[in-house]
């Protein structure tokens, strides 16, 4: 099969000559003599040249004629299929399938409508001019058919007990070719194509199609749930995406503009916009927005994204989290077998998570909680997994598969010795300690513990024959980010589990909302914080309010200690959404920035729109970010949200791969923007 860019290259050389022939057909252009013949008067007499009759188009002109005026559809297949009479002449728009040829004389064809969704057989007779066209068309190739509908023969006498596609065919009359589709793409049910040819998977892969169909319902049935069924209803408003570099968090992508020195930055989220919008009088908003972040990618992750932003004024984070229920309740019921909860999902702090389950974003649906040991076991065990004085050493356990040892035995030495398991190997805290159960060993297999510690741990994890225990230690110290090296060993663990068949995949949806996050965390050198000097940035972000009364007066005596009113909905490992009760008050807000986070005066400068409008009576307010790709996602089960999303980048250098998006920058382009690239 020939690449798109050597088909395409086929085409534009086939046009170019053809292009060519015409123009040497011509005669030369009449070369003035100099100071006679001004440039308006040249200009002039190429036109009438041009006026003259043409001599004889190209091919490829001749073709493009008969497909700019086409006869309109008389029906779309839904309706056609519902309402088809036998007799009735017909005009129908789709896409041809392969042809076959029973005789000389007779031909089939299906014609796919222009959803892709229904097909329709096309019986051709050699009686007309429409017989002879169809052999000249390609597979794929759209066309308009005109034709006279007639029932199938041979298939029962009883219409209901066919399918409508199944029960009609039509007899073909004439036939409109629209475009041709090349021979030199093989496209089949098993034809990869690379994603530089995405608009050539969209058109062969039908789950990829209706991922997008559905994703467009999700859309929908939000929208309906937050302006219509929400007392007082939302009101959808779209903020700028030109908009200024705030430090939030994340990089930013930047957009230069022919003012030397000035740039726009794309935005992380709407967030302060929509805070703005909350100190306008504006009750409840929302939007689909698109927000870009200039971070590394991951399956869940893309330069642009889209989440369904939403902010409410005279609210609480509760009135927040009742709200998207709502709106994921309506999906659930409207698009899923499986329901969601009935009741409120239930709350789980922040500490509780990461000691469980050694994560922020835990699936929680297959056990395997993590205990800590340290207290209980032999300084000598400690000191042959980790090279730490006072570690903290936790442990989880994972149910054997059958009950076997041996089998056990040899899933965890094939996950240890693969690739997903090297960092956990090299892990400068030292390496997981590996044990399995076995009823037929000494001590069960556990004789590194000791007989008083080996029964303490049979007690705390209730082992059985042919199960495995891991213990993994880290430095003593309270929890920060997003995960512990034993809930990534645990995640990490279950994903080569079930892909290996060693234990079955986890099933339904088991929602949760993590809260009590802490307001502050150490700053990372690997992420960009909100630039203060402090040491320490916002958990969230800098908007985030305290979480009550008393953490308030933590903010002047450890604001590192202080709890934030930030709530996360997790389902199954994937962190759905995010959002928080915001800081109302400017001069809170000026406190936070200047003081807890000692960012410099320039970086306070650049939130002065924000204090401003906060200043002017905002009434306190809360909101939540979901994150509409992932949902699409999860709901339909797929592991990337490129699965969902039309045009994605990929996860090498977030390139878009079919326009290769980033390009470089011409020095043209350099000089407009006063720009110059650095070595």
């Amino acid at each position: 099969m020939l690449a798109g860019a050597q088909i395409r290259a086929l085409r534009l050389r086939s046009s170019y000559i053809e292009i060519s022939n015409i123009l040497r057909g011509r005669s030369a252009w009449p070369t003035p003599r100099h100071g006679h013949l001004r440039t308006p008067r040249l200009f002039h007499t190429r036109i009438c040249l041009l006026e003259q009759t043409p001599r004889e188009l190209p091919s490829f002109l001749e073709t493009y004629k008969k497909a700019v005026d086409f006869p309109p559809a008389t029906h779309d297949f839904e309706s056609f299929l519902s309402q088809a009479e036998p007799n009735t002449e017909v005009v129908l728009h789709g896409y041809l399938g392969h042809r076959a040829d029973l005789s000389k004389k007779l031909s089939f064809v299906r014609l796919t409508d222009p959803t892709m969704q229904h097909s329709l057989q096309v019986i051709a007779f050699a009686k007309n001019d429409a017989f002879d066209k169809l052999k000249t068309l390609n597979a794929h190739s759209p066309v308009a058919v005109r034709g006279t509908v007639q029932r199938k023969k041979g298939k029962g006498t009883d219409p209901s007990d066919i399918p409508a596609q199944d029960a009609w065919e039509l007899a073909l009359q004439e036939i409109y070719p629209l475009n041709d589709f090349p021979k030199e793409i093989i496209m089949t049910t098993e034809t990869v194509f690379p994603p530089e040819q995405r608009y050539l998977q969209l058109r062969s892969d039908t789950e990829l199609r209706e991922a997008l169909r559905f994703r467009a319902r999700v859309h929908n049935l939000c929208k309906q749930e937050l302006e219509e069924q929400c007392q007082p209803p939302f009101v959808e408003i779209e903020t700028p995406l030109l908009f200024k570099s705030t430090p939030e968090g994340a990089r930013e992508f930047l957009v230069p503009t022919r003012r030397p020195g000035l740039a726009y930055a794309l935005p992380q989220s709407p967030q302060q916009y929509k805070q703005i919008l909350m100190a306008s009088g504006v009750p409840r908003y929302f939007q689909f927005a698109r927000c870009f972040r200039d971070e590394d990618l991951r399956a869940d992750r893309q330069p642009e994204f889209t989440q369904l932003d939403l902010e409410m004024s005279f609210a609480t984070g509760d009135d927040v989290m009742r709200t998207v229920e709502r709106v994921i309740r309506r999906l659930w019921s409207s698009l899923m077998k499986d329901p969601a909860p009935d009741g409120p999902f239930r709350k789980v702090s922040y500490q509780d998570v990461m000691a469980k389950y050694g994560s922020d974003k835990p699936d929680t649906r297959y056990g395997m909680e993590i205990i800590r040991l340290e207290h209980a076991l032999p300084v000598d065990l400690v000191s042959k997994i980790s090279p730490l004085l006072d570690p903290i050493v936790e442990a989880f356990k994972v149910e054997g598969n059958d009950n076997d040892p041996a089998e056990t035995t040899k899933f965890i030495t094939q996950f240890l010795d693969s690739p997903a398991g090297a960092p956990f190997n090299n892990n400068p805290d030292g390496g997981p300690g590996v044990f399995v159960y076995n009823g037929k060993q000494p001590l069960c297999g556990l004789q590194p513990f000791g007989f008083e510690v080996a029964e303490q741990v049979e007690d705390l994890l209730e082992p059985d024959h042919g199960d495995l225990i891991i213990l993994q230690a880290r430095p003593r110290a309270p929890f920060s980010g997003g995960s512990t090296p034993i809930g990534d060993l645990r995640r990490s663990l279950h994903s080569a589990a079930v892909a290996s068949g060693f234990k079955p995949a986890p099933s339904g949806f088991d929602f949760l909302w993590v809260v009590d996050f802490p307001l502050f965390s150490p700053s990372s050198d690997s992420e960009p914080g909100q630039g203060g000097t402090a040491g320490i940035s916002s958990t969230h972000h800098p908007f985030t309010a305290p979480k009550s009364a008393a953490e308030v007066d933590r903010l002047l005596t450890d604001p590192t200690q202080a709890v934030a009113d930030h709530y996360d909905l997790v389902v199954n490992g994937v962190e759905l959404g995010g959002g928080s009760r915001r800081i109302h008050n400017a001069a809170v807000q000026e406190f936070i920035l200047r003081e807890i986070l000692q960012m410099p005066a320039e970086r306070l400068a650049n939130f002065a729109h924000l204090v401003d409008a906060l200043r002017a009576g905002c009434p306190p307010h809360a909101g939540l970010a979901l994150g509409f790709d992932r949902l699409v996602a999860v709901m339909l089960g797929k592991e990337s949200v490129r699965d969902v999303i039309a045009f994605p980048k990929t996860g090498k250098g977030g390139d878009d791969a079919m326009v290769r998006a980033p390009s470089p920058i011409t020095e043209e382009a350099l000089q407009t923007y006063h720009l110059r690239l650095r070595e």
